[in-house]
């Protein structure tokens, strides 16, 4: 049966909303595709507005892996915002795909794909415009499976309330998987409802569906135990590790947005996983190992995309991009291919050990020369050796004095407050820092127009990394150190003018801390901040700390635990942790080992080019690193016609 399109209904009300364009689709590259000439539907969900949803890799990716299968169709939902949400209420309009604007209940499954935690409240927006019920308990089999994935789905516990199923890792192979058990079930006349098709996931051994565990507390607040409460249901659930990213070289036909959005480019990824060891990073440490593209794909994946799309720049993404075994042959071989071209090449992360005067000048051969981005994380080099972030002070100054003596006029430099261990002495070192690159920078350069930016974020322990046992400073105690640390960079007569400073406060941090670590019961907060009119927390404008303070008053009331409990407190080794039956393949030993390695402030190495420091990962998951050199060259093409002005190429943000 198909299923109508809503766009007259919403035509009607788009005069009436900012940014309007945004909601009607109609992409370079989009697909829509005939409602019942497929078996399975799909709609994916960034859980922001279009502007920062749309270029989001994951979505991107999913969309035309499930819409390459004939059987499976695959569309696309944002949040809408405040304005539009109120017009749909008033006139009864549902959540909708931007593709087909199909209502969002019509479909069979509904992935959300959340980067931040912050994007929760979103969730609930758009499950109740299209009116699914919040609760997954209060579902039936008319309604669409809801599965949460990204980088937050390792601790799910905190919606688990709400949605269905999460899946750990990447997500190629696991949607089409699902889609086959969605397939046989609804071919097989939905035998057994909805229980059977999530048991079907579940006993997969890698999807996870929260309402088949029992999570049991301690009178103290802690878990006593999670467990399966149906037969054939795994006591521990697994990530899935995609090996071979040049088998699954998406997107190959990149989507190219009506309205302006966050990333104006083509974003291609070079590799996965990071075994640099930063004990704060979630990222690297859930994504292990690494596996990078091939110099010859990563050249035929920008050849294809520019094609595809008509962009002007391409940036070559991962986690530290610099850092790819053969990032010397693809930069120069993609830089003589689009010289004097009006092709663009950014390499967007950076570490300052992997930056290198030879790599610098081919990303900028014959282009402009924009700011670099370097991220030391710690102030003092004691907090480096605390976070295992290697970077000592010389290595910086000798950095951006070889940048600065080279051309570069800014440096943006990033750091973290409020690290383990970390002192008021230790932040304030940022401004000695700061003050020796601006100093080191007018010397190399005989200019005294260069500029060094500091921006500081909030630290938050996240689960699956050493510091998932650590306590998190205080909101109150993270702005005194930041105050302290503006007014020493102010201060400084001779180089404060050249510095800039840009810090958040730490209320949001607080609330991002709590939904990162939080288990179950921070559901009831959710739904109450949401019912409270929160939205788009994510966004500055937006985000109302009073109003998820008040949510977790009422929501704890009758609890021993509150918002301290879970983002101020350490944990102990043998506390049950909520996502301890969800598998990263990192063992938990070796976590709390390179823990207490933190405290006594020792480094570890990365592993590719060491011996194994017995992570898990490799061994528990059946995977390798997979690192070059893999000794096949570029394309065999020749440098393109010139088209215009210079080749555009800068190492940026």
């Amino acid at each position: 049966m198909q299923v109508e399109s809503v766009f007259p209904q919403l035509e009607a009300l788009l005069p009436s909303v900012s940014k309007p364009v945004q909601y009607v689709g109609g992409e370079l590259n989009a697909v829509l595709k005939d409602w019942d000439s497929v078996a399975v539907h799909w709609a994916l969900m960034y859980p922001d507005a279009y502007e920062v949803g749309v270029p989001n890799q994951g979505v991107q990716i999913l969309y035309e892996v499930l819409n390459e299968r004939a059987d499976v169709l695959a569309e696309r939902t944002y949040s809408v915002w405040p304005d539009l949400e109120a017009l749909m209420r008033a006139n009864n309009v549902p959540q909708f795909t931007v593709d087909g604007h199909r209502p969002l209940g019509a479909f069979d499954l509904f992935g959300l794909s959340f980067s931040t935690e912050l994007g929760y409240t979103n969730m609930l927006t758009a499950l109740d415009l299209a009116g699914i019920p919040l609760h997954a308990k209060d579902r039936d089999e008319s309604h669409p499976v809801v599965i949460a994935g990204g980088h937050a789905a390792f601790n799910p516990e905190p919606i688990a309330d709400f949605i269905d199923a999460a899946v750990l890792g990447d997500g190629e192979q696991a949607v089409l998987a699902i889609s086959d058990v969605m397939r046989d079930w609804k071919f097989e006349g939905r035998p057994g409802g909805r229980e059977e098709l999530l048991l079907r996931l579940a006993r997969t051994g890698s999807v996870y569906i929260p309402a088949f565990y029992d999570v049991e507390y301690l009178p103290d607040g802690r878990i006593r135990r999670v467990a399966p409460n149906r037969p054939g249901v795994p006591w521990r659930v697994s990530k899935h590790t995609l090996m071979d990213l040049d088998a699954w070289p998406y997107p190959k036909a990149p989507l190219v947005p009506l309205a302006e959005s966050v990333h104006e480019r083509m974003s291609v990824e070079i590799f996965r996983g990071c075994t640099r060891g930063c004990r704060f990073c979630q990222a690297g440490m859930i994504t292990r190992p690494v596996r990078e593209r091939s110099a010859r794909v990563i050249a035929e994946m920008v050849d294809n995309g520019l094609q595809r799309t008509g962009y002007e720049e391409v940036g070559l993404l991962s986690l530290s991009s610099a850092d790819h075994s053969e990032i010397a042959v693809v930069a120069k071989g993609l830089a003589d291919r689009y010289e004097g071209t009006e092709t663009g090449l950014s390499l967007p992360s950076t570490r300052v050990d992997a930056f290198n005067i030879e790599l610098a000048n081919e990303l900028t051969r014959n282009g402009r020369r924009s700011g670099l981005t370097f991220a030391p994380e710690g102030g003092s080099e004691r907090m480096r050796r605390v976070i295992n972030k290697m970077v000592t002070e010389e290595d910086l100054i000798r950095t951006v004095t070889t940048a600065y003596g080279n051309g570069w006029r800014q440096v943006k430099l990033y750091f973290m407050c409020g690290l383990p261990t970390e002192t008021d002495e230790d932040v304030l070192q940022i401004a000695e820092v700061a003050r020796r690159v601006i100093e080191a920078g007018r010397k190399a350069s005989g200019r005294k127009d260069i500029r060094c930016t500091v921006s500081i974020g909030g630290f938050i322990p996240k689960p699956h990394t050493p510091f998932q046992w650590a306590s998190q400073l205080d909101h109150e105690g993270t702005d005194a150190r930041l105050h302290k640390l503006r007014d020493a960079i102010r201060s400084d007569r001779e180089y404060g003018k050249s510095i800039g400073f840009r810090y958040h406060d730490g209320r949001p941090g607080i609330v991002e801390g709590l939904l990162s670590r939080g288990d179950r019961r921070v559901g009831a907060v959710i739904e109450e901040v949401w019912r409270l009119g929160a939205r788009f927390d994510g966004w500055s404008e937006h985000f109302n700390f009073d109003s998820w303070m008040a949510a977790a008053t009422t929501a704890f009331a009758d609890q021993v635990i509150d918002v301290d409990w879970y983002t101020l407190r350490e944990r102990e080794y043998t506390e049950v942790l909520p996502w301890d039956h969800l598998d990263s393949g990192l063992d938990k030993d070796w976590l709390w080992e390179d823990w207490q390695d933190s405290l006594s402030e020792v480094a570890v190495e990365d592993c590719r080019w060491t011996p194994c420091f017995d992570c898990g990962v490799c061994n528990q998951m059946e995977t390798e690193i997979q690192v070059g050199p893999t000794g096949v060259t570029l394309l065999g093409m020749p440098a393109l016609p010139v088209r215009g002005e210079n080749l555009v190429v800068a190492a940026q943000p």
